[in-house]
């Protein structure tokens, strides 16, 4: 047996040609033309693409002014998913108990204001927090994401939150 080679790790860790950063994530929908509708309509996401293969339709939305990531709505059925399984996911999805991520904004509140207009269902309203505030809602799916507004002080977990949300 010989030794085993070497793998140069840096370039994966170091922002190398290994990982060059995030392209997509997956949204699982119950309804694909309604979250589209949400995405579009209420979010102001632009498609970025809508292509069925094999039988399973994934259409990709994505913010303005990203161009290079995307969400990709994924029906909670289809190849590679049992019967059971998506009806566990589908139950998941709809129960709400599943993230879907964070989306930035430079002004939570000012956000917030203009998507509850709009329609968007939160479940918290703009919050003072460690990283900056934070709004949740969720897609008519079910699916919750942060709306945040980062702190620009940076991180503050040396003092108490009375202090700190002044």
């Amino acid at each position: 047996m010989g030794a085993l080679p070497t793998v140069d790790r840096t370039s994966a860790t170091m922002g190398g040609t290994m990982i060059k950063g995030l392209a997509a994530a997956t949204v699982w929908s119950t309804d694909q033309e309604r979250d589209l509708r949400f995405f579009t309509e209420k979010l102001g996401f632009e498609v970025r693409g809508d292509a069925t293969e094999n039988g399973t339709r994934r259409i990709t939305v994505g913010a303005r002014g990203q161009p290079d990531v995307g969400l990709t709505l994924v029906p909670a059925y289809g190849p590679g998913i049992d019967p059971e399984s998506a009806r566990a996911l589908a139950g998941l999805v709809r129960k709400g108990v599943l993230g879907a991520g964070v989306l930035r904004t430079d002004d939570c509140r000012s956000a917030y204001e203009w998507l509850v207009e709009r329609g968007v269902e939160f479940l918290q309203e703009p919050l003072e927090g460690p990283h900056g505030t934070e709004a949740v809602f969720r897609d008519e799916s079910g699916n919750r994401y942060s709306l945040a507004e980062e702190r620009t002080s940076g991180l503050v977990l040396s003092r108490e939150w009375s202090e700190v949300c002044d």
